[in-house]
This record gives structure tokens, sequence and C-alpha cells, in this order.
């Protein structure tokens, strides 16, 4: 019942005007940038989070990036469905069915069970969220410094070994990170690290500089790079047509319960480490089209085939806010970029922000609930805006993206030389995607790196230097032999190969893609 007291307070918060405000602005600029082709919610946030250094209020703050992030998926739809271009690999699912129905003339029941389903996963996953958070804080209240560098390991070890084609890539992405975050003076013996002999460097690069480099400059490179291959063709809207929400009574006999299925798969698989929603929205794809009375639409416009993936895309995110909010470990590249907003605000998720800071965290709970109304209010009767948003010229557009990715820098920093390092590691972000490098796992170094190095050095100050006491600890030892099995994981399909004597050359390692 104190859980359920503690929402109703967050609520009180929410429903103040200028709170409301907030998550009306997130909402809209968040399906506005999201909406916009090649652009996913990571980028989208990491375009707006310089401007968080002009506000003084964390809750509005977060209230107004829960609104990004969650209009940020929803415009990825929009984008899927009507261009075919995916603006994250979690909307890749729903493009393959999406596209197709819009190319039947029936682009309004694609985005009207796209729009439904992530309101309906989304309000459920965020009630979990809401029962979850809290005995998970107080369960996380009993960890030890081993405990987090064990936990911190596997957070970036599960991401490296499972995002990309290549484990070596992925590994070196990590070093880069590490690096990333490690430049600066030692924070227990005041020693440089890395600085080269730069004075601009002794405080270390700015998480903000990293994700504004990596994600606003290094992907809008990479996508302005590939103009000519992405289509400009958007599908137009048909005429409206009779049914309540543009569904059918067909429509919804065949949605409803793939938005539950893939609120289910969505929400458990964006709590676990490397997670994220590229897994739960193929899972949802693959098992609505195996169990499909109608299999032979699907790859013509399966309705199915749009309510399950949507479902489970934004169930995963309130999947993901769990270890966010209750360990401090970001899941995934888009939390982490939530974590450095955390961190402007000199605030550190886990299981003491739920006593020292209770009123920013139900309230940003109860937002979530809030935006999810929002979103649905504000989105179906808005498709025709949406729509002309996608007629932009891209050339403008992401010449546009650069000019306020470079103007919010420095607005920052008030550093020409932190506008150089941003623009330095945007040219190292985009040779990393066009070579197929993945960008998570330098997203999760440079944050989780300090932390894990600073947990590691505390654990041996403590134990007198005894390495024993990662395995003596049990909570230690299981989360170890989690990052071993982490390692393996992709490899499964060719040892299952091998052992039942099958060739495992032509088996392909098990990947996915990025959550961004």
């Amino acid at each position: 019942m104190n859980v359920f007291g503690d929402l109703i307070g967050g609520f009180g918060t929410v429903l103040e005007p200028q709170y409301l405000l907030y998550a009306a602005i997130g909402v809209t600029l968040g399906t506005f940038v999201g909406v916009l082709p090649g652009i996913g919610p990571a980028l989208t946030i990491a375009l707006l989070l310089p401007v968080t250094f002009n506000l003084d209020d964390p809750i509005g703050t977060f209230i107004m990036f829960a609104g990004i992030y969650y209009g940020a998926m929803y415009g990825g739809s929009t984008t899927s469905i009507l261009l075919n271009t995916p603006g994250e690999s979690a909307s890749v699912a729903t493009a393959i069915e999406g596209y197709q129905m819009a190319r039947r003339g029936r682009a309004r029941a694609a985005l009207a069970t796209a729009a439904i389903g992530s309101f309906v996963a989304g309000t459920i996953s965020t009630l979990l969220l809401t029962l979850f958070a809290r005995p998970v804080a107080a369960l996380a209240v009993e960890f030890r410094a081993a405990d987090y560098f064990a936990l911190a390991l596997l957070a970036m070890v599960a991401v490296t070994a499972l995002v990309g084609k290549s484990l070596v890539r992925g590994l070196l992405s990590l070093s880069l990170g590490l690096f990333l975050g490690l430049v600066g003076l030692d924070g227990l013996t005041g020693q440089a690290r890395f600085s080269f002999g730069t004075l601009e460097l002794l405080d270390g690069i700015d998480v903000v500089v990293i994700i504004v480099g990596l994600f606003a400059i290094g992907e809008t490179l990479y996508v302005a790079s590939r103009l000519r291959q992405l289509p400009e063709h958007v599908t137009p809207l048909e005429p409206g047509r009779g049914g309540f929400g543009w569904l059918s009574r067909s429509d919804w006999s065949r949605s409803w319960r793939p938005w539950l299925r893939g609120t289910a798969v969505g929400f458990p698989f964006g709590a676990l480490p490397a997670g994220g929603a590229d897994i739960p929205t193929f899972l949802s794809y693959t098992f609505e089209k195996y169990r499909s009375k109608n299999k032979a639409e699907f790859g013509k416009g399966a309705i199915e085939g749009v309510a399950g993936p949507e479902a489970a895309n934004n169930a995963a995110f309130s999947g993901v806010l769990v270890p966010l909010l209750t360990l401090g470990i970001p899941t995934s590249a888009t939390a982490a970029v939530m974590l450095a907003a955390f961190q402007i605000f000199n605030l550190q998720p886990g299981p003491q922000l739920f006593d020292k800071s209770p009123e920013l965290v139900w309230a940003l709970i109860a937002s979530l609930y809030v935006g999810n109304v929002l979103l649905l209010a504000l989105n179906l009767p808005l498709i025709r805006l949406w729509v002309k948003v996608l007629q932009i010229p891209r050339p403008v557009l992401y010449a546009g993206i650069l000019v306020f990715a470079t103007l919010g820098v420095y607005a920052a920093s008030n550093d020409i030389t932190q506008v150089l390092i941003a623009y330095g590691i945007g040219v190292i972000g985009f040779f990393m995607r066009h070579y197929d490098f993945p960008i998570a796992p330098v997203i999760l170094g440079a944050i989780l790196g300090p932390m894990m190095e600073l947990q590691f050095r505390r654990t041996l100050v403590l134990s007198n230097g005894d390495l024993s006491v990662f395995v003596t600890r049990p909570l230690t030892a299981v989360l170890l032999s989690l990052v071993v099995l982490a390692v393996l994981v992709p490899y499964l399909p060719r040892i299952i190969a091998r052992m039942r004597g099958r060739s495992a050359a032509s088996v392909q390692r098990l990947a996915f893609g990025e959550d961004d």
C-alpha cells in the first residue's frame, strides 16, 4: 500500500500545471525529432541533453525526458510505417509489416495499432515498474562494492557481446569508451591520466560531450552520408474510414492479444543487461508469425506484425528503468544517456535515490502514465502534421541538427575546446558506424568504466588486496559467472550445431542491433 501512496503523491506532483506542460513539451519534441528519418530515441535525447544545463528543476527535466523517450519511440514507428526507414533497430520488425500495410492503403490502421499498442504496453509495463521498483531497490541495499563491480562488468560485457556482428569490434568499442571515461584526474590519487599535458583534459571529457559527439554529430554525419540510399517517397495516408480509432472490428480482434503478448515479452527483457528492445521485438514478431491464423499475410502487411513488436518495444522501456533507477546500471545506450542526465543534477540512481529523492522518482514514474495518455491524445489527431515533418528537405534537416548540437555543446561548456572534442568524437563515431563498430559499448564504457574502477579499488582496499573476495562472496561469484555466460551466449548456435554433428562454419553468430 505504501507503493500506491507514493504513486498518488507522484501524480499530485505531475498534475501540477507546470509539470503537465513539461510532459506535453517532452512528448511533442520527442515525436517531432523521433519522426525524422534515421533518428532514434538515444539521438533525440542526446540532441536535447544540453538544454538541461539551463534548467534548475530536476523533476520537470526528467518528466520532459520521459516524454521525449516515449515520443521518440512513437515517432520511430511513424517513420518505419510511412517511409520504411527505422530510426532504431527496435523498429525494424515494425517496418517489415507496417510499410507493407501502408502500401496496401492501410497506413492509418498500422499507425493506430502502433499507437494504441504503445499505450497499452506502456501503461501495463509502467504498472509493473511501480510494483517492482521499490522491492528491487530494497534488495540493492544489500549490494557491496564487489557486487557493484561485477554488476557493472556484466552490463558492459553483455551489451558488448550481443550487439554487432563481431565480438572483437565490440570489445574495441568498449575499450574506446573505457579510455574516454578514464581521461582526467584519478579520483583516488589525483594523478593526471591520458591528459597529454593538456589543461583542458584534466577535468576529463564530459559525458555530455561524448554523447552529443557520438549520437547527435556522428550519427547525423552517417545518416547524411547515406541520403541517396534512403527512400524519399512518403506513403500517403488513405482517406479516413469507419471504425473506432481507425481500426475495424477485425483489426481490434487481431491486435489486442499481440499487444498483451508483446508487453509480457518486452518488460522482462528490457530489465536484463543487453536486453533492450531489439530482442523482444523480434521475438514478438516471430511468435506472432508462428501462431497467426493469417500466416499468408506476413510479409505483405499483417497487422499482428505491427501490434506485437510495437508493444514489446514500449514495454522494454519501462523494463530498462528498473535497473537504471534501482541499481544505477544502464542496460542500453538510451538508458546510458538518461543516466548522464541524472549526473548533470548530481543525482546517482540506485537504492539511495528512493530515500534521498522520493518525490523525483515517483513523479517520474507517474509521468509515464500521463505521457502515455498525452501521446495517444496528441498523435492520432496530429498524424498529418507528422507526415509534413517527413517532407522536410534532408540537407536542411541534418545541417540544422549539426548546428543545434554545436550550439548545445558550446552553451553547456562555454568552451570551444569542448566543441572541437565533440566533433573529433563525432568523426570517430561516423567511421565506427561506417565500419559496423557498435556505439552502445562506447557509451557504457565511458559511464560505467569509472564507477567499475572505483568499486574494484574500493573492494581491494576493504579486503587488504585479497582478490579471492570476488569468488568467495556468493552474489559476486554469481554475477561474474553470468559475465562468462554472456560471452558464450552469442556462440550458442554454433555450439549446438557442433554438438549435433553439423558444421558450425555455416551457422551465424547470435547478434542483435543496438537499442538506440
